[in-house]
């Protein structure tokens, strides 16, 4: 049927039923300027509109920005460009020496101060939080970057999860950004000034089979967030939940960078430059996240279109099958044992 028989059909509908065509029609109309409105608000935050400017939160202005999980991918890269940006730096990790070899390279680097702190988040030590907090004290912190984080191994199924690795991942992700918040936050309250972000991941959008544990803490982690971002808004405060596909780092065990896998660097940089920009996460239902690597925020927005989680935790679930299946055969190669 071309284009004007179809008018003629909806014409002659028009006036047989006058109120329901033009309800319908009205109806239709409605949902595509909608769409319309969405995709374009998408674009123009992933691609055109810049962020709220870092000096908001001290940059240049002798603030310090701490960040978690600081020596290694997107914590240290995040450390990288905090610095860069104008901030003084504070990082925290487990291994000391990694530390202070990443410390001397941004002092080196950027010419700004630096601090460390070695902490174990796995670990759940009251004493352990006391004395960071000690260490942090008098700092005036315009910036916190909960990013330190574990998944599993490999995919696995819940049942057959090592306890060790089911405590470790809901101690480091849940525990240990509770606990750096608990630290920092009644500084920035007072100071009326702070920005908070905290690295989460597709996984906490999408229940991920094979991945419960993990994708329940990132789960977790957004609605901390949503929930934090709405008390402290009242002190100037931004909580921001980062949503992450895919990058380029230990933690994801990918290493060659693709149109939706980045490498840490760029992957960093759109956070930065976004912060208080939802991009692709504008009508995903959850007002502090943000998606602002431009395939990542596109993938996003197409989720949501598309329907929301329901529609892909099958198809997560034959994925994680499969990375397992190539994990396993990988460790049979290497003559290794789970």
């Amino acid at each position: 049927m071309d284009p004007k028989q179809v008018l003629r059909v909806i014409q002659g509908l028009t006036r047989i039923y006058p109120w329901p065509v033009t309800f319908l029609l009205a109806v239709g109309s409605l949902s595509i300027a909608k769409i319309v409105y969405q995709t374009l608000s998408v674009i123009l935050q992933t691609f055109v509109l810049p962020g709220t400017s870092l000096k908001r939160f001290g940059a240049k202005k002798g603030a310090w920005a701490v960040v978690t999980g600081a020596t290694n991918g997107i914590g240290k890269e995040f450390a990288f460009q905090l610095a860069k940006s104008g901030f003084n730096v504070f990082l925290v990790a487990r291994n000391p020496q990694l530390l202070e070899s990443t410390a001397k390279d941004i002092a080196t680097k950027y010419s700004v101060s630096t601090n460390t702190y070695s902490v174990d988040f796995s670990r759940y030590d009251q004493t352990i939080y006391d004395k960071l907090g000690a260490a942090l004290e008098g700092l005036d912190i315009g910036v916190l970057v909960n990013n330190v984080g574990r998944s599993h191994n490999m995919p696995v199924y819940f049942a057959e999860t090592p306890k060790e690795e089911m405590n470790d991942i809901v101690a480091i992700n849940m525990n240990g950004t509770l606990r750096m918040t608990y630290a920092i936050l009644p500084g920035m309250i007072q100071r009326k000034r702070g920005l908070i972000l905290n690295i989460g991941s597709f996984a906490g959008a999408v229940p991920s089979a094979m991945l419960a544990t993990y994708s329940g803490t990132k789960a977790f982690l957004s609605t901390f967030t949503d929930a934090l971002a709405e008390e402290v808004k009242q002190h100037k405060i931004v909580v921001e939940h980062v949503n992450t596909y895919f990058v380029v780092s230990k933690l994801s065990k990918i290493r060659k960078a693709s149109v939706l896998v980045p490498q840490p660097a760029p992957y960093v940089r759109s956070i930065l430059s976004k912060i208080g920009l939802s991009c692709g996460a504008a009508f995903s239902g959850r007002p502090h996240t943000s998606t602002p690597y431009w395939s990542h925020a596109l993938l996003n927005y197409a989720m949501t279109l598309l329907g929301g989680p329901s529609q892909w935790i099958n198809y997560t679930h034959n994925l994680h099958k499969s990375i397992r299946r190539r994990a396993l055969r990988k460790l049979e190669r290497e003559g290794k044992s789970l």
